[in-house]
Parts: structure tokens; C-alpha cells; sequence
């Protein structure tokens, strides 16, 4: 369903209908006639298939729905800001900052290439800031632009949550929930709670973008993403994030079965030193693990082990890990596999001071509807 497809002068036409009670008084502060602004509630009541207003004697009386997308609206409109912006500009202006180019904005929205460069130019000309700057052969945005574009954004996640909204009052849950997944809740949290979550919502679609902390926050703070699942930050964080723990994860040194180690150890608990001695696979700088995997050196007055290879990948780790003596930390939910299979084995333990608060992580002013509320409710379940 495309999302701006409603009209913006029409939702600012039902906000003031509401507030004022009149379509009389909504005209003059919309700036429209009467008839305009009947119109426009017709057309809006049209599009989302619900009555909006009683017509009474008195004036204009919200239903149940008008009352449950209102507060929606005016989030969506305070997103927006200028009144004089156009749903066909937001439109483009999102298309293009997806696209990094007009040709494939073009092509993704079906405007032609004149309309979309005339949508983004009166778009500059009403906010009074350029957008976009050269780059190369392509187009990036300016800083401006970036506020812009997540601004627009988020009003488009509100606007997404009115439709989930509305049809859930109709007893229908539908729509789609949009998940970031930090690597430790995929092997086994993240998969449990959608296979509990469809079974009764059969109706609601489930999409996850994988990746990390970093690569998942813009998409987070832009509302693209509903919450992110994983590795919840202790500081340094987003002020406008709300981090909800759900479990404690309790990382172990993996190694392949076979490594030099195990003879030395026998039955002992190998020592920091020893650790230090082998190269390592570790996630990137400024992630929760490394941080904690680099204070379990230094806190011996060690210095850090050599990191034969930097990445966040597990797939990737563990593959390492079969043909190499390297080293690495993972919880043993990520490798369940192997370790039952004997390819991988667990090394040793490590002290509390290693374990991590995994959790939801989500905007401060998310509202969520009544199917995110569920999913995460089903989440803290399987955790």
C-alpha cells in the first residue's frame, strides 16, 4: 500500500475538523472553502474505508477511528512541517535519497524524470535549502537533506502505523513489522519469537534487515526499521533511544575440536595468558563484545592479542575457526550446530564481567501498534 497516496492538505483538513468541531471553522484556519474541506474528509474517509465523523446537528462528532489516527496525524504532520509541502514531493525527495540517483527514483515511483526534478526542485524552493549536492555521477544529500529525509521518514512510519491501526480496529491484524537483528538474537531468540508471533498472526508480515549496531541505527532513528534486536549499548548511545533488556547472554572461547589447547589443558580452565597467546577472530572496534573481550587482557596487564581477523560475522568466524587455531568468543547458541557435531568445541568460560544485556532497543517517542506490542511481548516470552 503506498503510503502517500493521502493527500496532505487533506489530513491537515480532518486534524482541524476534529480539533474544531465544524468543517466551517476547519476551512478558514486550512485556508480552503467549506465544500474543499467536506471534500477532502470524503476522499480521506474514502481511501481508509472508515466513517470519520458523525454528522450531527451540533457539528462534526470523531468516531472510534477519527479518534484512534488522530494522533498519528498529527505526528505525521509535525514530521513534516511546512504546510506547503505535497505528498508528491515527499514522495520523490524519499525515492531519490533511497536511490542515490533520478533514473532509478524515477523508476521506483513511476513519476517521470521532468516530474520528479520539478517535484525536488519546488521542494527546495518551499524549504528554502538545497537537498542534494553532486557527487561523482550521482547525487548526495546535504546535511539538510539527511534531516530531511528521516524527518519525511519517520512521518511515513506513522502514516504505515495508521493503516495497522485501523484495520486492527476492524479485527484484522495485518501489515508488517520491520525488525533490525543484531547477530546473537537470529541463532535462536529472534527465529522462536516470529514462529510464535505467525501462528496467531498468520495475516502480519515479518522483515528483517541483519546487519550491526552501526549499520542498523539511521535506519532505527528514520523509522525504516520498527525496533532493532541484540547487544544493548551501556553508553555512549542515541539519548533519543529506549533500550529494554530481555536476557543476559553468558559468552565462551570457541575453538576448533583438536586445537593445541586442549592437550595443554586437560582438565584446568585455561588462563587469560594462555588466550593471549593465539590470534583471535573478534567483531570490530566499538561493538559491546569487543570492548569487553579487550578488558579481559588488559585488566591482567596484558597486552591485547593479535586479531588475526576483524569481523561481526559468525558464518564467517566459525569457518575460520575449523581450519585455524585462531580464537574467538560467541555464545554457544550461535554455534549449537557445531558444537553438537564436534567440529567446535568450548574452550573455557569467562568471568561475569564478559556477559552482555541483549534487548530491544527503539525510539523514545515509538508508538507502537497493537501487533508490535504483541511480537514483543511473545519476544520477552521466549527469552
Amino acid at each position: 500500500m503506498d503510503i502517500w497516496r493521502f493527500n496532505i492538505r487533506h489530513l491537515r483538513a480532518f486534524l482541524k475538523t476534529v480539533e474544531m468541531g465544524t468543517s466551517t471553522a476547519a476551512a478558514r484556519a486550512v485556508n480552503l472553502s467549506q465544500p474543499a474541506v467536506t471534500q477532502a474528509i470524503a476522499k480521506l474517509e474514502d481511501q481508509l474505508d472508515f466513517a470519520l465523523f458523525d454528522r450531527q446537528s451540533g457539528g462534526l462528532v470523531p468516531t472510534d477511528a477519527a479518534k484512534l489516527i488522530y494522533p498519528r496525524i498529527v505526528e505525521t504532520l509535525n514530521y513534516i512541517g511546512r504546510k506547503n509541502v505535497t505528498h508528491t514531493q515527499i514522495k520523490a525527495f524519499l525515492a531519490l535519497a533511497q536511490c542515490g540517483n533520478f533514473a532509478e527514483a524515477s523508476n521506483s515511483t513511476g513519476l517521470s524524470s521532468a516530474s520528479l526534478h520539478r517535484a525536488i526542485r519546488d521542494l527546495e524552493i518551499f524549504l528554502k535549502q538545497d537537498l542534494t549536492r553532486r557527487k561523482g555521477r550521482g547525487l548526495a544529500l546535504t546535511d539538510f537533506g539527511q534531516t530531511q529525509a528521516r524527518r519525511f521518514s519517520l512521518a511515513g512510519a506513522e502514516l504505515r502505523y495508521m493503516i495497522n491501526d485501523l484495520m486492527a480496529l476492524k479485527g484484522i491484524a495485518s501489515g508488517s513489522i520491520v525488525i533490525g537483528a543484531m547477530p546473537l538474537c537470529r541463532a535462536r531468540v529472534l527465529p522462536a519469537a516470529v514462529v510464535e508471533f505467525q501462528a496467531s498472526h498468520p495475516n502480519v508480515d515479518i522483515r528483517i534487515s541483519e546487519g550491526s549496531f552501526t549499520e542498523l541505527i539511521e535506519p532505527l532513528l528514520s523509522g525504516q526499521l520498527d525496533f532493532m534486536i541484540g547487544a544493548l549499548r551501556e553508553h555512549g548511545s542515541d539519548p533519543g533511544l529506549v533500550h529494554t533488556p530481555l536476557f543476559e547472554d553468558a559468552p565462551v572461547v570457541v575453538a576448533r575440536t583438536g586445537h593445541p589447547l586442549f592437550d595443554r589443558l586437560e582438565a584446568a580452565q585455561a588462563t587469560v595468558r594462555e588466550l593471549a597467546e593465539f590470534p583471535w577472530c573478534v567483531p570490530h572496534s566499538n561493538s559491546p563484545l569487543r570492548e569487553k573481550w579487550e578488558a579481559l587482557f588488559t585488566a591482567e596487564g596484558l597486552p591485547v592479542p593479535r586479531i588475526s581477523v576483524e569481523c561481526g560475522s559468525v558464518i564467517v568466524n566459525r569457518q575460520i575457526l575449523l581450519k585455524t587455531d585462531c580464537l574467538t568468543i560467541l555464545s554457544p547458541d550461535q554455534v549449537a550446530v557445531e558444537l553438537e557435531a564436534g567440529w567446535l568445541s568450548v574452550l573455557c568460560s569467562l568471568p561475569p564481567l564478559m556477559n552482555r544485556k541483549i534487548g530491544v532497543t527503539y525510539r523514545q517517542d515509538w508508538r507502537p501498534t497493537s501487533s508490535h506490542e504483541s511480537f514483543i511481548e511473545i519476544l520477552e516470552s521466549v527469552s
